[in-house]
């Protein structure tokens, strides 16, 4: 396959993005390559917001033919929480054909060398990152998402969650040097020497299973460990979120053409209507890496059944906030309200559980009730989502009646704080649009704790009545414990409690923020600065992005031979 890119001139091109992201991952200070703002679009070969636009209405009722063999049918459906029908159809894989093709180029991509993968990986983002508008609708009319989060965490977000994936790959890749004379010592006869050659190799074909709600930010770290570390990948979108995927797929067999290699290895796995492929892929034994984001009963499920296969997942937790006292009272419920409100609570680490102390808080403002903080958190909600437009650009919509069903079921838990509402969007009337609903209960109620210790996936939170901060702390501790949760967040002047809330998320492995009052929210985390979950407690059994996340995605292997 002749190469029209060179590893020579993909070098010269990526080596110094590489470089910065392995100095990010090292001093974990803020950096990226890849623009936030649409504006920063249109130059360079890149897309600006009119022809990403126009790109994206062009797929809307095309067929997207990847060129993958073992394709035995077309399949679509995908309709957008917007309302619109995307009719857009994706290849259908007989696996017993697809899958050995993935495995027929794994040779040449393995004796690429760690650094070759690298930079290929590099020129894949970089190409999606160029079509960033385009993916930016995509995403939003898979995910719900409103079109600017969908442009930042579906763009920017995810290409550098996928970067820095490639990045600690790397490292871990070249810790072992390729070649090592070895001599030992025998006294007074000859010392016995040995040359001995390391080569990272792939553990097989990696299944990445796609989720709804962040087909892009969630998927790329996997795709891009598993690639980079010399594995096929084989993508399995979520049915109702294929469109992202597929074009990410539909890059990298491009760009891996272009270099030489075998374009079968990344490929799309999508799936008829209710055929449920993924316990049937997650057990075959070609398949021996998986990542995976969803529910914990499927995660749970992965771990158990897939025993030929490394498997990664984020599952679901229970996200807590402690309330103890702050000295920025508004900052905090403007905070707060914000972080309970974007993308209508449907990301994984949006707070569910505020515990406040049934006596109350002490704030700036003077000492405030459990019921006036509750109250004037409802009312923060309400002021930043009172305007149509502006709830609209936050809220995006509900991804799927399930959401709907739980928000609406969760009136009847308690006493309702601030109920939810509907708002029209009029781009989207067919979208279904709610504000977050808030709902009271108690802490040393046994009828409510079936509540607050159960995730409730959605605009939903439980405003938790507690003893003391004493409480607090030990139900914070028994619910990362029991749930997990992939964020902890406390507000609090007094220096004990800060040191207990801490010593709690060491001991149970849960990542903490402290005091937020200002532009950084909770449910946000940066790459190549903050962990998106520890894999430490039930919430994940992986970090986004660590050396663990990445490391036994090969394995070395050692031929040696006397000097």
């Amino acid at each position: 396959m002749a190469a029209v890119l060179t590893a020579h001139e993909l070098i010269a091109r990526h080596r110094p993005t590489l470089d910065q992201a392995l100095e990010a991952i090292r001093t974990r200070a803020y950096w990226s390559p890849h623009p936030e703002h649409p504006k920063a679009y249109g130059e360079h070969g890149s897309l600006d917001a009119a022809a990403g636009k126009a790109a994206f209405d062009a797929l809307l009722g095309t067929r997207l033919d990847l060129g993958q063999p073992g394709t035995d049918d077309w399949v679509g459906g995908e309709v957008s929480p917007y309302g619109v029908e995307l009719g857009v159809t994706y290849p259908h894989a007989d696996l017993d054909v697809l899958l050995p093709a993935m495995r027929a180029g794994q040779r040449a991509w393995r004796d690429a060398g760690a650094e070759t993968r690298s930079v290929v990986c590099v020129e894949i983002l970089k190409r999606i990152s160029d079509r960033t508008h385009e993916f930016a609708h995509a995403v939003m009319h898979t995910s719900g998402q409103a079109f600017m989060m969908a442009f930042q965490a579906g763009g920017p977000h995810a290409q550098d969650r996928g970067l820095e994936a490639v990045a600690y790959a790397y490292v871990e890749q070249v810790r072992t040097p390729d070649t090592a004379e070895w001599t030992k010592p025998q006294g007074k006869r000859d010392p016995l020497v040995m040359n001995k050659r390391f080569t990272p190799v792939p553990r097989g074909t990696a299944l990445v299973i796609g989720c709804n709600t962040f087909p892009t930010w969630n998927g790329y770290p996997g795709l891009f460990a598993s690639l980079a570390t010399g594995n096929a990948v084989l993508v399995k979108p979520h049915p109702r979120a294929v469109l992202p995927l597929a074009l990410t797929v539909q890059i990298a067999r491009q760009v891996l053409t272009e270099a030489g290699f075998d374009p079968n290895l990344v490929a799309l796995a999508a799936e008829r209507p209710g055929e449920g492929i993924a316990k049937t892929l997650a057990t075959r034994p070609e398949i021996r890496i998986i990542d995976y984001t969803g529910s914990t009963g499927f995660g749970d499920w992965l771990e158990t059944n897939a025993r030929q296969a490394e498997v990664y997942t984020e599952k679901a937790g229970v996200n807590t906030v402690v309330v103890e006292s702050t000295d920025d009272y508004k900052g905090m419920l403007s905070n707060l309200a914000f972080s309970l409100s974007l993308y209508s609570g449907q990301m994984c680490t949006t707070p569910q559980n505020l515990l406040i102390p049934r006596d109350g808080i002490r704030t700036d403002q003077g000492p405030r009730s459990y019921d006036e903080v509750v109250a004037d958190l409802a009312r923060s909600v309400d002021g930043l989502l009172g305007d149509d437009a502006r709830a609209n650009g936050l809220l995006g919509a509900l991804v799927n009646p399930d959401v709907k069903a739980r928000l609406e079921a969760a009136a009847g838990l308690g006493e309702v704080a601030l109920a939810s509402r509907e708002i029209s969007n009029p781009d989207f009337p067919d979208a279904v649009v709610r504000t977050p609903v808030i709902v009271k209960l108690d802490g040393a109620k046994p009828d409510d704790e079936a509540a607050y210790m159960s995730e409730c996936f959605g605009p939903v939170s439980f405003a938790v009545a507690v003893d003391s901060a004493t409480d607090a702390v030990e139900l914070l501790r028994r619910t990362v414990r029991e749930k997990g949760a992939m964020t902890v967040g406390a507000y609090t002047t007094d220096d004990e409690v800060e040191r207990a809330v801490e010593e709690v998320c060491l001991e149970e492995a849960a990542q903490l923020s402290l005091n937020l009052t200002g532009g950084v929210f909770v449910n946000q985390t940066a790459a190549f600065s903050d962990f998106h979950g520890s894999g430490g407690n039930p919430a994940a059994n992986a970090a986004l992005c660590d050396g663990a996340f990445v490391a036994n995605r090969f394995r070395v292997v050692e031929v040696r031979r006397d000097a």
